[in-house]
């Protein structure tokens, strides 16, 4: 069993294709078994399985967390200069903290599909600002610019994007650790 008080904050479904493998009914299922009372979803780039991901998590007694992993462009989200998907857009951890934040991720992913699509749906930091409200922001996982600069050693470089996440989401900006026995998450 669990400690309670421990969720995952991230995690992916079926609905992020090609990275995710558990479906829905069954992530829920094994939260419940462990004893958990919250989970989130966090696919890449979609909000696909909200709704779905609610209703099981209501129906097992948890409390369910609806986020999703953005891909932010490294300008605009109009820009088009990547020459492949993995320079696309740099991964973040968006939960909503209430039904204002639930709105603003529709906004953002929406957004993201209709304004930034190049590779994969990107929002970019001028949509951030304009969408955080409700909003807890996680740096995310190693394929995140943060996590790129603490990597490559850019240490000034990170606390001044750390800053402006901070500036932007105040204490709703928290530094994602991961421990998935993955090399790079070691350092």
């Amino acid at each position: 069993m669990t400690d309670r008080s421990f969720v995952h904050l991230h995690c992916h479904s079926h609905y992020s294709l090609l990275d995710g493998a558990s479906r829905i009914p069954e992530l829920v299922a094994r939260a419940k078994e462990l004893g958990m009372n919250a989970i989130a979803l966090t696919d890449h780039g979609n909000l696909f399985g909200a709704i779905e991901f609610y209703r099981e998590c209501r129906d097992a007694g948890l409390n369910p967390i609806l986020g999703y992993e953005a891909y932010v462009a490294a300008g605009k989200r109009h820009d088009r200069e990547a020459r492949r998907r993995g320079d696309a857009g740099y991964h973040l951890t968006l939960l909503a903290q209430n039904r204002t934040g639930f709105k603003n991720l529709i906004k953002l992913a929406s957004a993201a599909f209709l304004e930034g699509y190049h590779y994969v749906p990107r929002i970019d930091k001028e949509l951030l600002e304009t969408y955080r409200g409700g909003i807890i922001c996680l740096s995310c996982c190693a394929s995140s610019e943060f996590s790129e600069f603490i990597v490559k050693y850019q240490l000034y470089e990170a606390t001044d994007l750390a800053r402006w996440f901070v500036r932007v989401f105040g204490k709703n900006f928290y530094i994602e650790i991961q421990n998935n026995g993955m090399d790079i998450l070691q350092r």
